[in-house]
């Protein structure tokens, strides 16, 4: 199968889950002997641009009309069997989609967050979940708010781009891949169209190191960011501290908004190491080394790729009770699930699994187990191939009858 992949990369001064998951589909799919090729931009090149570069890059969120003349020539050149979303913001813009319908090329979405109902993409504010743009054709209140980086003007391209082009994405990508079940079900009350969304959760590649001992420490990687629950996680190992800790320290490995805060409450503490930004190898060790792995988000995470990644390495978790978490992680078998948003909760199950060897061994076996049956490379890679199958045969079919869907009804004349 001939695939090209479409992606803005986030920073690279950053960890993104994100980055890696196309990475590693991309990789998957080559192994297996399929043609992979990518059309990408990089979130890294704005800082090179010039002042008047700077400027334009928010007029071209909603619309980059430089993109569809260059991937629709590349797609009527290469004549690729499908093409593969995933990020289009901030430099490539929804007018990639109206490049596969130039060349009559279909459209697979992988939908990573909420981005077509929510325009920061995290159906959060202020610390709390928030649904007040779903289902609205001008999400005018994360405008008023300011959802995205606490401003208006920067949240104005994201609200526009998403009220503008939302019938283009639901009318011109054949199948939306959602990464939970979770994640759809919210789409799918928000009205998207639910014959095209389907449920395909990120694999992760076995991991070269798996958890052999009890865990040396309590582990949590990903970015220091309110939505990442890490206040929360320092009010709760506070109260585990105050109450004579659990008998190993809390290792905290990311980058983020709360870094200086995160560096400041953990200095000269012996119960607390932050460790800065790990790169894939010394995740990997980290992970096998965990009694738990920690997953406290207060934002309804689409995924959880920490979490599959401590089941990879035998590793249990403690994560958020919601979102998708909840079909993630078994509660009491393979983890265990505190009540979202309460420090309380989060230090009890800490607690619980730390205090008990043989249970947190045996839940960590279960874990493996939940791994290899729902998230290895091979399963991802018959999901991944079955869902471009489908698109294929449903573009066709659209084709045979005489159908332009994903250039109907939307008023294009860009």
């Amino acid at each position: 199968m001939h695939v090209l992949v479409v992606h803005n990369r986030y920073a690279s001064a950053q960890p993104s889950g994100e980055n890696k998951v196309v990475d590693q589909e991309v990789e998957l799919l080559r192994a297996a002997g399929h043609r992979v090729e990518v059309f990408e931009r990089r979130s890294d090149t704005i800082a090179d641009r010039s002042l008047l570069g700077k400027v334009a890059v928010p007029l071209l969120v909603p619309w980059n009309p430089a993109v569809r003349t260059e991937l629709a020539a590349r797609l009527r050149t290469e004549r690729p069997d499908v093409v593969h979303v995933h990020n289009v913001f901030p430099l490539l813009s929804p007018a990639v989609l109206a490049a596969c319908a130039d060349a009559g090329v279909p459209a697979v979405a992988t939908l990573h967050n909420y981005t077509q109902v929510c325009p920061p993409g995290t159906l959060q504010r202020d610390g709390r979940p928030c649904t007040e743009c779903v289902g609205s054709a001008a999400p005018l209140p994360a405008v008023r708010h300011g959802c995205y980086r606490n401003s208006r003007l920067a949240t104005v391209p994201l609200a526009v781009s998403l009220s503008v082009n939302r019938r283009r994405w639901w009318s011109g990508v054949e199948r939306f891949l959602c990464i939970s079940a979770a994640q759809r079900d919210v789409l799918v009350r928000a009205g998207m169209p639910a014959e095209r969304l389907a449920v395909k959760h990120n694999f992760v590649p076995d991991p070269d190191a798996r958890r052999s001992g009890a865990g040396e420490h309590v582990l949590y990687l990903g970015r220091l960011a309110e939505a990442k629950g890490v206040r929360l996680l320092m009010t709760a190992w506070d109260e585990l501290a105050a109450a004579g800790g659990v008998g190993v320290p809390l290792v905290i490995a990311g980058t983020g908004p709360l870094e200086q805060e995160v560096t400041a409450w953990a200095a000269g503490r012996d119960d607390v190491r932050y460790v800065g930004l790990y790169d894939t190898a010394e995740c990997q060790k980290a992970i096998a080394r965990s009694v738990a792995v920690v997953a406290p988000s207060t934002w309804l995470e689409a995924f959880g790729l920490v979490v599959v990644e401590a089941m990879a390495a035998g590793v249990p978790v403690v994560a958020a009770g919601h979102g998708a978490f909840v079909e993630l992680v078994e509660d009491g078998v393979t983890g265990l699930l505190h009540r979202p948003g309460e420090p309380g909760s989060l230090a009890s199950c800490i607690r619980r699994i730390a205090a008990g060897p043989d249970r947190n061994r045996e839940m960590g076996r279960a874990a493996r187990r939940r791994y290899e049956q729902g998230f290895s490379p091979a399963v991802g890679l018959e999901r991944l191939v079955e869902e471009y199958r489908t698109a294929i045969a449903g573009r066709s079919a659209l084709a045979r009858g005489g159908d332009t869907r994903a250039n109907r009804g939307d008023g294009d004349s860009r």
